[in-house]
Order: C-alpha cells, then sequence, then structure tokens
C-alpha cells in the first residue's frame, strides 16, 4: 500500500471520469535545461534556452492534457556553481533529461552527478572532447568536439595567409583544449602563446607580446567576457591582424560590447551551421516568438530537446527508459537537419559534424562558409 501511495504522489493523473486507457499517465514531467542564462556568457545560452521553450510550448499545445515544462539551472557558466545545481536537478524525480550543460568546464563538475543519478544529458555546446572520455553512459553531444573544430579554425586562418599567428586562451576547460588543437595544427605558424584569466580585463602585458610578435593574425580559445576587452585593447594598440576566436565568442554580446569599429572582420568559428537558415518552419516560429532572429545553437537546442519530448510523448516517463531510447535514436533534427546518432561514448556520428565561420560585419556575424574537415 505504502509503494501505491508513493506511486500516486509521483505521478500526475488524468481525472478518473474522463475514462479511457489515458487515466494514469504520468504528467508534469520535467525538461532541465543547464547553463550561462546571465553574466557575461549567457549570449552563448540564452538563444539555446528560447528555443527549448519554444519546443515544449508547441508540444504542450498538442499535448494540453499532460503538459511538459523546462526547468532552468543557471549556472552563470561557473564550475563552482555547477556543482550544487547539478545536484538540484539529480534529486528532482520529475527531471528525467537534461539540455546541457553548455560549457566544458560546468560539465567535468556536474556531469559526475548525472551519471551517479542516471540522468541523461545532451549537450548542444560543450565541445572538450575528453567529456567523452570519462566513461559517463548518461553523456550525449549534439555537435562536433574540438578534435573537429580546432583543425578547421587552423585551417580557415592558414587561408588568411598570415606570416605569423599568436595563440591565447582563458585556461578554461574549453579554451585551453580547442587552442591545443589550433596549435597542433598550426605548428610552425605559431609564434607565441599566453594565458588569460577568468574576469581579467587588463590585457595590457599580453597586448604587447602580440603587437611584439610580428603576428597577423591571432586565435583566442575562450569566452566573450574576457575576448571583448582583449580585443578592445588589442585594436588600442594599433594592432590591425585579424582575430579569430571559437564559438566562446559567436554571440551578439560580443558584437555589441566590443562595437563595431573594433570587432568589424573578426572571425568566429563554431560547430554549427547558420541557425537563421535552419530547415522546417524553426525560424519562422522563433521569430514570432521572440520577434528575433535565432541566435547561436539555437536550433540545436530545439531538436534536442524535441528528442527528450519525442522520448516523453512514446511512454518514457523515467530517466532509466529515457537513457535506452537515446541509444537506439536515429532521426534527422527537424531544424538542423542533422541525423542524431551517437556512439558508445556519446560523440556524435562524425558524418553528421559540421564546422562554420562567422566574420563580423556592420555589428552582425555574418555566416562565411562552412570549412572543410581536416
Amino acid at each position: 500500500m505504502a509503494a501505491l501511495v508513493l506511486g500516486g504522489a509521483a505521478a500526475c493523473k488524468q481525472d478518473e471520469s474522463s475514462g479511457g486507457s489515458e487515466a494514469g499517465k504520468v504528467c508534469d514531467l520535467k525538461i532541465g535545461f543547464f547553463g550561462a542564462l546571465s553574466g557575461g556568457d549567457a549570449g552563448l545560452v540564452t538563444p539555446g534556452k528560447q528555443a527549448a521553450d519554444l519546443a515544449v510550448k508547441q508540444y504542450n499545445a498538442e499535448h494540453a492534457d499532460c503538459k511538459v515544462s523546462i526547468q532552468p539551472y543557471d549556472s552563470q557558466g561557473k564550475p563552482e556553481v555547477a556543482s550544487g545545481l547539478a545536484n538540484g536537478a539529480a534529486s528532482d524525480q520529475k527531471v528525467i533529461g537534461i539540455v546541457g550543460p553548455a560549457f566544458s568546464g560546468e560539465s567535468e563538475t556536474a556531469n559526475p552527478i548525472f551519471q551517479q543519478a542516471g540522468l541523461p544529458i545532451i549537450t548542444q555546446s560543450a565541445t572538450r572532447p575528453s567529456l567523452a572520455d570519462n566513461g559517463w553512459a548518461i553523456f550525449h553531444r549534439g555537435v562536433g568536439n574540438d578534435f573537429s573544430q580546432g583543425p578547421a579554425a587552423a585551417t580557415y586562418i592558414k587561408g588568411l595567409n598570415p606570416s605569423k599567428v599568436y595563440v591565447v586562451d582563458d585556461q578554461s576547460a574549453y579554451g585551453a583544449g580547442l587552442s591545443d588543437e589550433v596549435k597542433k595544427a598550426l605548428g610552425s605558424l605559431v609564434v607565441g602563446s599566453d594565458k588569460a584569466t577568468d574576469n581579467q580585463q587588463d590585457f595590457s602585458a599580453i597586448v604587447t607580446k602580440v603587437t611584439s610578435s610580428g603576428a597577423t593574425a591571432l586565435f583566442y580559445g575562450g569566452y566573450t567576457e574576457e575576448a571583448s576587452p582583449f580585443l578592445k585593447q588589442l585594436r588600442a594598440a594599433g594592432w590591425k591582424g585579424t582575430f579569430v576566436g571559437g564559438d566562446g565568442i559567436y554571440d551578439a554580446n560580443m558584437l555589441s560590447v566590443t562595437g563595431n569599429a573594433d570587432i568589424e572582420g573578426a572571425v568566429a568559428t563554431c560547430p554549427c551551421a547558420p541557425a537563421t537558415t535552419a530547415k522546417g518552419t524553426f525560424v519562422e516560429d522563433f521569430k514570432k516568438e521572440y520577434n528575433a532572429d535565432p541566435g547561436v545553437y539555437a536550433d540545436v537546442a530545439y531538436d534536442l530537446t524535441k528528442i527528450f519530448l519525442e522520448a516523453i510523448g512514446e511512454g518514457k516517463t523515467t530517466r532509466a527508459e529515457v537513457q535506452e531510447f537515446l541509444k537506439s535514436y536515429n532521426k534527422p533534427g527537424s531544424a538542423t537537419g542533422v541525423t542524431y546518432k551517437w556512439d558508445e561514448k556519446g560523440e556524435l556520428d562524425p558524418t553528421q559534424v559540421r564546422v562554420w565561420a562567422y566574420v563580423a560585419k556592420n555589428g552582425q556575424w555574418v555566416p562565411d562558409k562552412e570549412i572543410p574537415k581536416a
């Protein structure tokens, strides 16, 4: 009897008077969305959260009798915040899947907790390759990792015909890992490298090294919060080279905070196609909902949320059932067109990985080209 009482409390049951086989359906399930929803790097994550909200709103419109909700977990992009949030998600049995964590550093902290809780995750943007090497059965990545983005960024930089390249990273799990891959691929073109720190605002020492190195291109591995003041100080010092960053700078804040004069001509690489050219009705639906074009990773997050919703729609109402559902998943996303199929480590099928370059022009990130795979 106690078990029956607990089971009833854990589920939202439809009104018995409605009759039919639908009585007893588990409702009020949650999909977690984990990432920097506030702070200097929120521009990388907010479009994905908006897209996840849109996917759930559309689902609920068709399932008004048994709705799903998005549970946000605002990590601010900080690993030290992630553990408490992950424990909170793990303890809430209504949360049957997580879109995220968005960043690699917070993933290293949160994913062991999700693994212990058997809570499946699909990250839309955490690209550090080693995340797939920890034996986390719950781990799935919805984009390519830095083994694809790093060499692609280097290929793009080589296409600029630079005489020398300088490389700087922010020492984060994401920034350092991506920069290492870029340096490997650039080889002797790299004339120097340096390290920034979290929340650093004075880059004068690094700026001096860059300007005196003769580098005509620079790769920055890290996020907007530090990349923006760094680029502004480089320009103020008279450096005219091409500033290239990874997807950590591919957000609206990098444009607005840096300003048109300094950001013009900067390049961001991303293991994502332009969300503004997504398939189906996604772009139209997003613009109607938010009166804005979809931003970075919005189409990816939309598809990943819909995968969890599809599992719920098929009656998968426990974490174990959702995890099993993901193991055999093999379908294209309605927005990205990417076929989501994962190997035993949670990595996306390599044939589905794409890397694009975006150039800052007139205050906008403009798609430049898809970079050939190395």
